[in-house]
């Protein structure tokens, strides 16, 4: 008889992860409210935004300021995807900042030009500068399961991928099933891995997307491998533009209510969360279709 966690924490990735790729310009002011609103709702670790490149990322033009106002509450994210970036996220007093990779070469060079191996050598100087700040450093693994273009992922490359983090230093590793084509086993066997290897050094991070609908699947066989701490986003918000097929991330109200079912605490009110999807709906280009906020709709939570 496997054991489950009693409590989980859930990182809220729609404020950036969700959005980063919206084809609307989303105005900072409807972000904070967002933002706030996930918040008010027991939220307290949260991605709020990209330091990246306006140029290439508009949507993310404005985090200085969304840093800047977002209410102090617990590990409040920000991706910094170079040494550029961490140097802004630092000027911006970010007190938390997530850095990633992907295992799959061919995904890495569609996303940032380098491969896997050129990323990591030229992480491994910001994330010693991060650490030297005292800041926590989230390493974020993209394609930890299947890729787009090189197919299934060896277990064993994650691992690897995981130790290397684990020796620059990093404090929690998220690993990803980019493009949401893990099934339950492979999710319980890859975090059976990483629960047995990691956990006493590391915090250990599901994040799913629900391409194929088994995200809520792949949860709970990586609660019955150990894991208590799953990236979640609003409305299931988002997608990647250099993983062709991937719908958006798991939606935390989904993911919030299948744990209250199970009497696993969250801290967090999905009516609450449903409130804040409903906040961010109108400003982006999709229909938000989540089961809980369907209900939300027709006849509350």
């Amino acid at each position: 008889m496997f054991i489950l966690p009693k409590n989980v924490k859930i990182i809220e990735v729609g404020p950036r992860d969700g959005l980063q790729n919206e084809k609307r310009l989303v105005e900072e002011k409807e972000k904070l409210n967002f933002i706030h609103a996930l918040q008010d709702a027991g939220i307290d670790e949260m991605e709020l935004t990209s330091f990246v490149s306006p140029k290439w990322v508009p949507q993310m033009a404005d985090a200085k300021n969304i840093v800047a106002n977002s209410k102090r509450i617990g590990r409040q994210f920000v991706l910094a995807p170079n040494e550029k970036g961490a140097e802004l996220a630092i000027e911006a007093k970010a007190n938390s900042i997530a850095v990633f990779v992907g295992v799959s070469n061919s995904f890495n060079q569609k996303n940032i030009n380098r491969t896997t191996e050129e990323s990591m050598n030229a992480l491994e100087p910001v994330i010693a500068k991060l650490k030297n700040e005292g800041i926590f450093i989230r390493g974020c693994i993209s394609t930890a399961f299947y890729c787009p273009y090189e197919g299934k992922i060896n277990k064993e490359d994650v691992i690897d991928l995981c130790r290397r983090f684990v020796t620059m230093g990093v404090d929690e590793l998220s690993i990803a099933d980019t493009i949401g084509m893990a099934n339950p086993l492979e999710s319980y066997e890859l975090f059976k891995l990483l629960q047995v290897e990691f956990a006493d050094e590391v915090l250990l991070t599901a994040h799913f997307h629900d391409t194929r609908k088994m995200a809520l699947a792949n949860i709970f066989a990586a609660l019955q491998a150990g894991i208590d701490r799953f990236d979640t986003s609003a409305g299931g918000l988002g997608g990647c533009p250099f993983a062709p097929g991937a719908t958006g991330n798991i939606a935390t109200e989904d993911v919030v209510n299948m744990l209250d079912s199970m009497g696993i605490e969250t801290g967090i009110d999905v009516e609450k969360v449903c409130e804040a999807v409903e906040m961010i709906a109108p400003y982006v280009s999709q229909p938000i279709e989540t089961g809980m906020y369907r209900l939300y709709k027709n006849r509350g939570c």
